[in-house]
């Protein structure tokens, strides 16, 4: 079985995941640890549980989920792994972070292994699917785990809303497609882990998302 540690970083209230199960081995999804104290909050938590790193994933390379890339290379030896539409995203970031306030960003590492739809990755006794959600971001994806029912979702759904499609390399309508083929051809009682805020459900999101009825209704 595998547990979920989340926690909220950085002034974009991002949401940062653990995963790990028995075998101590971990996942760290979209660190934006960029503060010392929240990098040190993410660290004492991994050296508390005695859990092993051994992935860093990120569901896409915005500037809010890709702070802490530095320092989890520089402290776990890992380099991120991401959707190969992605990399481009990821390399601007040093171009911008100042824009936002983040005039100490240290770039992050270049990834060395690209997430594939057909390959699946494990950790520990544990496998995550990984799903092509374009729409947010060009190389947007998720990871479902069918065994625990739940979505590491990034920006793709929150609760009652959507992720924003004005930011480059987003299109609100593939962003609806993408959401309505990937995600919501899961059942109803998985659990959407969000980028930012509360979770939700993916039967909630086809019930009540305003933003999703049209697409539906289509």
């Amino acid at each position: 079985m595998i547990k979920i540690q989340q926690f909220t970083f950085n002034p974009f209230q991002e949401n940062t995941y653990v995963l790990y199960d028995e075998s101590k081995e971990c996942v760290i999804i979209d660190p934006g640890c960029y503060e010392p104290h929240e990098q040190e909050e993410l660290a004492q938590f991994i050296a508390n549980k005695e859990l092993n790193p051994v992935i860093l994933a990120l569901t896409h390379s915005h500037i809010d989920h890709v702070l802490g890339n530095h320092f989890i290379c520089n402290r776990f030896k890992l380099k991120p792994q991401i959707h190969r539409l992605d990399l481009e995203t990821l390399r601007n970031v040093k171009n911008y972070a100042h824009v936002y306030g983040f005039s100490g960003y240290q770039p992050s590492p270049e990834p060395e292994i690209f997430l594939k739809e057909e390959n699946p990755f494990t950790f520990g006794n544990s496998t995550l699917e990984i799903r092509f959600v374009p729409g947010h971001a060009p190389g947007h994806i998720v990871f479902i785990s069918h065994e625990d029912k739940f979505v590491i979702n990034g920006d793709c759904i929150f609760y009652g809303s959507i992720g924003r499609t004005d930011l480059p390399g987003g299109d609100h309508q593939t962003l609806l497609s993408s959401i309505r083929n990937a995600l919501f051809s899961l059942p109803d009682d998985y659990k959407v882990y969000t980028g930012h805020g509360i979770p939700t459900t993916i039967g909630f999101e086809k019930e009540n998302n305003p933003f999703l009825q049209e697409e539906l209704e289509s």
